[in-house]
C-alpha cells in the first residue's frame, strides 16, 4: 500500500474505534479520563499556566495562515491533482483528529455525570417549580445583600485576572464535598479570538491541544465567574456541555464571595425561567414578577450584548457546533446546555441552597 493512503485510512480506523468505545464508559473514566488525561493535563497546566497569554491562540493563528496559505497555492491544481490534494487534507486532518482525542476529547465518552453523582435525571413539573421558587428567593436574596435595594442590576467590582484566582477558592469548597472535582493548577486566559468568538456566540472554549481554558474577556461581568468556571469544567476532563454547566453553577455558588453565588444562582435561575417561559406562559409571568428588578436588568444586559452581534454568523456556527457534539457522542446538542437544570432539581432536592 501506498504510504499517502495510511494516514487517510487510520482517519477511517479511528472513526470506527469510536463508534465501539461509546459503549465501553468505565474503561474510559478509570483508564483515560482518571488515568491518561489527567496525567496529560496536568503537565500542560504546569508548562502553560504561568504564560500570561493563550499559547493555543498563537498556535491557531499559525495554523490558520498556513491553510489559508496552502489553499491558496493549490487553488489551479484541483482539476488534474484532486486526488492527491485530497488525501493530504485527509492526511493532515487524521493527525488532528488522533491527537484532539488523545489530549482531550475520549472525555466524551466517559461515564455521565449523574451515574458519578447518583442523581437523576427526570423530574417532575411541580419539583421544576418548587425548584424555581426556592432559587428565586435564594437569588434575590444575595443581589440584595449586595445592592442594599433590589432594584440596581450588580455590577463585578473585580478584574479578569482577579476573577480566574478567585475561581480556585469555590472549587476548593466543592472539592471537599466531591473529591473528584479537585482543581489544581490554574491555565485560565482571556482568549485572543474573544470578538469572533462573540460573533460566533461563544463564551469561551477550552483548547484540547494545549488544555487551556479560554474565555471571551467581552462579557458582561456579571456572568465572568460562571463562564470561566465552566471552561475549567472542561480542563478537567469534563466534557458535557450540561455536565460543565451544572459544576460551573456548583463551584460559583460554593464560593464564600457574594458576586461568585449571585453569578452562578443568576445562571441557573434564567435557564429555569426560560424553561417556564416555553412550557407554561402565564406561570412564567408569575414567576417573573416576584424576582428582583436589579436581576432582570442583568439579564436584560446580556440580552443586550449578544444582540448587537446577532448575525447569521452565530447561526452557522450553532448549526456547526450542534451537529460537532451529537458526532462526539453528545446526543442533545446545543440543547444540552439547558439540560444542567436536571442535574440541579434533582442534586438539591436533598440539600439546601
Amino acid at each position: 500500500m501506498k504510504s499517502k493512503y495510511l494516514l487517510p485510512l487510520f482517519l477511517l480506523i479511528q472513526i470506527i474505534l469510536l463508534k465501539i468505545l461509546r459503549f465501553f464508559p468505565e474503561f474510559i473514566e478509570r483508564f483515560y479520563s482518571n488515568g491518561l488525561y489527567s496525567k496529560i493535563s496536568h503537565f500542560s497546566r504546569i508548562v502553560l499556566g504561568r504564560i500570561p497569554f493563550s499559547v493555543g491562540d498563537c498556535i491557531y493563528s499559525i495554523l490558520i495562515i498556513f491553510l489559508i496559505r496552502w489553499i491558496w497555492k493549490t487553488r489551479k491544481t484541483w482539476k488534474l491533482q484532486w486526488k492527491d490534494n485530497l488525501l493530504k487534507a485527509l492526511s493532515v486532518l487524521s493527525i488532528f483528529y488522533f491527537f484532539f482525542h488523545l489530549l482531550w476529547a475520549f472525555n466524551y465518552y466517559r461515564e455521565p455525570l449523574f451515574e458519578k453523582m447518583k442523581i437523576q435525571r427526570e423530574y417532575t413539573d411541580a419539583e421544576l417549580l418548587a425548584f424555581t421558587k426556592k432559587l428565586i428567593v435564594k437569588t434575590n436574596e444575595i443581589q440584595f445583600q449586595i445592592n442594599k435595594n433590589d432594584s440596581t442590576k450588580i455590577v463585578f467590582p473585580y478584574s479578569q485576572e482577579q476573577a480566574f484566582q478567585m475561581n480556585l477558592k469555590g472549587y476548593e469548597n466543592l472539592a471537599k464535598e466531591h473529591p473528584y472535582f479537585k482543581y489544581e493548577i490554574i491555565s485560565v486566559k482571556k482568549s485572543l479570538f474573544s470578538l469572533p468568538l462573540t460573533y460566533m456566540g461563544f463564551g469561551g472554549y477550552l483548547n484540547p491541544f494545549t488544555n487551556e481554558a479560554q474565555v471571551n474577556d467581552l462579557l458582561p461581568m456579571y456572568n465572568f465567574p460562571l463562564t470561566s468556571c465552566h471552561e475549567m469544567a472542561h480542563q478537567m476532563g469534563f466534557a458535557s456541555e450540561s455536565e460543565c454547566n451544572f459544576i460551573g453553577v456548583l463551584s460559583s455558588v460554593k464560593n464564600d464571595n457574594l458576586y461568585y453565588q449571585y453569578s452562578g444562582y443568576s445562571f441557573a435561575l434564567r435557564y429555569c425561567l426560560g424553561i417556564w417561559q416555553a412550557k407554561d406562559e402565564k406561570i412564567f409571568k408569575q414567576l417573573k414578577k416576584t424576582v428582583h428588578v436589579g436581576i432582570l436588568k442583568n439579564y436584560q444586559e446580556s440580552q443586550d450584548f449578544w444582540k448587537q452581534y446577532d448575525t447569521f454568523i452565530d447561526k452557522g456556527f450553532h448549526v456547526f457546533y450542534d451537529n460537532f457534539l451529537k458526532t462526539n457522542n453528545q446526543k442533545d446538542g446545543m440543547e444540552g446546555y439547558s439540560k444542567f437544570v436536571d442535574l440541579m432539581v434533582n442534586y438539591y432536592k436533598t440539600r439546601e441552597l
